[in-house]
């Protein structure tokens, strides 16, 4: 269930596909779904999750991205904006809603996504 303003979902970034699958579900037997070519969700970790290949952030570390959920997308970006927090990546369509990236006042980037 969504719970508006909570941690919803951790994403990390995705270099190979097929070797992440494998490794998850034969280490912890983490379930996958695949969302296009770059993609793929995950159940059974006790948190549900993703690895994104289709961001154009680097491969870095920790490569962890956090994602809250909010009922109100335009609501929260506009109080994300007035208190200090820099938008990263704007407002965008995915399979399921629409989602933006900000970094807050430490330079920590988490995005929001919304279902509607």
């Amino acid at each position: 269930m969504n719970a508006n303003n909570q941690i919803n979902y951790v994403e990390f970034l995705l270099w190979d596909k097929a070797r992440t699958k494998s490794f998850y579900q034969n280490c912890f037997g983490w379930e996958f779904e695949d969302w296009g070519p770059r993609y793929i969700s995950f159940r059974g970790a006790g948190l549900e999750g993703g690895f994104n290949g289709e961001s154009d952030r680097p491969l870095t570390q920790p490569g962890t991205l956090i994602v809250l959920y909010s009922d109100d997308l335009k609501a929260i970006l506009s109080k994300v904006k007035k208190e200090g927090g820099t938008i990263k990546q704007e407002p965008y369509d995915f399979p399921g809603g629409r989602r933006f990236h900000f970094e807050d006042p430490n330079g920590n980037e988490l995005a929001i996504w919304s279902a509607v």
